[in-house]
């Protein structure tokens, strides 16, 4: 729900870019800056130190956050000696889309199909469902199973490091100076985290090395109107669910009585209430 109290979608109805203070409009008319930079709103899927592998459900109308299921069975990722579960808070950046059908220059494979995924490196530990203003710090190219699958690094604008990063063009190298080891161990994890289920190792563009903020933020802005493109049927998005309820022009826009009807239509589960062992997933909206 946004701060009216309307069901809307995370995916696609919570802005990009993160509105001043005095703008409670979504999507937000202006974008807010911490000196000179542009902060952007992550949604915490995963908070840090977890292993329910939580997702945006971008195959499902509204795109609750759901308990991803393969083969029937609910996912969970392996811990990775000597991290347990994810070790950032983990989660997409909104109104992104790694198009599938578009092959990046840079990488040489198409997209994943999902919004562009973000590690918030802060120090605290989120709530699954929870938006955080972030700024961005720089980005690693996966490489996984073909698909071209940026992982954004960035720290909560509220966060007690978040001004010790300030290099005027490096902030990859103020992490490595604030945060010793954080990047190398998030190197290895993304290499090895599937290996437990019996796959290979993943690669990465650039030989792992992490590209800073400004290409970043390149990255993003290209995947931002990736989705535009999705979201006024200019691409096929395939099975992709894009019914909104707040960006203007697009085929997909559904009324607030409709977004409604979808969220009190859903499992009884879906908000919050008890369930049962019998019960294969659960998934809900975020406030």
């Amino acid at each position: 729900e946004n701060a009216d109290g309307k069901y809307i979608s995370p995916f696609h109805d919570i802005p990009l870019f993160a509105g001043s203070k005095e703008d409670k409009e979504i999507p937000a008319k202006r974008s807010k800056t911490t000196r000179s930079e542009v902060l952007f709103n992550m949604i915490v899927e995963v908070p840090r130190w977890t292993n329910a592998k939580m997702e945006i459900a971008t195959e499902e109308p509204l795109n609750p956050i759901k308990h991803d299921i393969k083969k029937g069975k609910l996912r969970y990722v392996a811990n990775i000696f000597p991290h347990k579960g994810y070790i950032w808070n983990y989660g997409a950046f909104p109104q992104t889309w790694e198009d599938p059908n578009h092959k990046d220059s840079i990488t040489g494979c198409c997209g994943d199909n999902d919004p562009i995924d973000v590690c918030e490196i802060g120090s605290k530990i989120r709530s699954s469902g929870e938006i955080v203003q972030v700024k961005v710090l720089g980005v690693l190219a996966l490489v996984d199973e073909g698909e071209t699958d940026w992982k954004i690094i960035a720290i909560s604008a509220d966060d007690p490091e978040a001004e010790k990063i300030h290099g005027k063009y490096f902030y990859i190298d103020d992490v490595k100076k604030h945060k010793p080891g954080y990047l190398e161990a998030t190197l290895d994890w993304f290499q090895l985290y599937k290996v437990p289920d019996g796959k290979p190792e993943n690669h990465f563009a650039f030989d792992g090395e992490f590209k800073d903020k400004d290409f970043a933020v390149e990255i993003i802005k290209s995947t931002h109107e990736h989705w535009k493109a999705l979201l006024h049927k200019k691409v096929d998005g395939g099975t992709i669910k894009c019914t909104n309820v707040l960006v203007s022009g697009s085929p997909f826009c559904c009324s607030d009585e409709d977004a409604r009807s979808i969220v009190q239509s859903a499992p009884a589960f879906m908000n919050g209430d008890s369930i049962s062992p019998e019960v294969d997933s659960w998934y809900f909206f975020p406030k």
